[in-house]
């Protein structure tokens, strides 16, 4: 059973990276490139609109936001520049972590330490 939730743990990544590219493809509609983009960040982002510390709530939020975010995505991106993607990921075996993607969640890290720290700080 957690070989199943792997794998579609693993799915679920490699399609967040699908609709990631797709939605820096010219063919594809503002709208849905709004929709994907903010789906991705959130998927990507270590900030939730529910703690993840919070039992079932934490990742209830998850299980909802990204795939709701990604069907709604798949119905606004035209079919031709999802396969297109896909397949280029498929064959992108070997990618690794984007260093943009890792500097953007360090600074989110960095900035939201900071806020909490001055926020602390102002309330002495």
């Amino acid at each position: 059973m957690l070989e199943r939730w792997r794998e579609r743990v693993r799915r679920l990544r490699r399609e967040t990276y699908v609709y990631y590219r797709a939605a820096r493809d010219p063919r594809t509609p503002w709208l849905a490139r709004a929709i994907a983009l903010a789906t991705v960040a959130y998927a990507l982002s270590p900030l939730d609109l529910i703690p993840d510390v919070i039992p079932v709530l934490g990742y209830l939020d998850d299980l909802l936001i990204v795939p709701i975010g990604l069907l709604l995505a798949r119905r606004l991106i035209p079919p031709e520049v999802i396969e297109a993607h896909r397949d280029a990921v498929a064959s992108d075996v070997g990618a690794g972590i984007s260093k943009a993607g890792l500097a953007i969640v360090v600074v989110a890290w960095v900035v939201t330490a900071a806020l909490i720290v001055a926020v602390i700080l102002r309330l002495r």
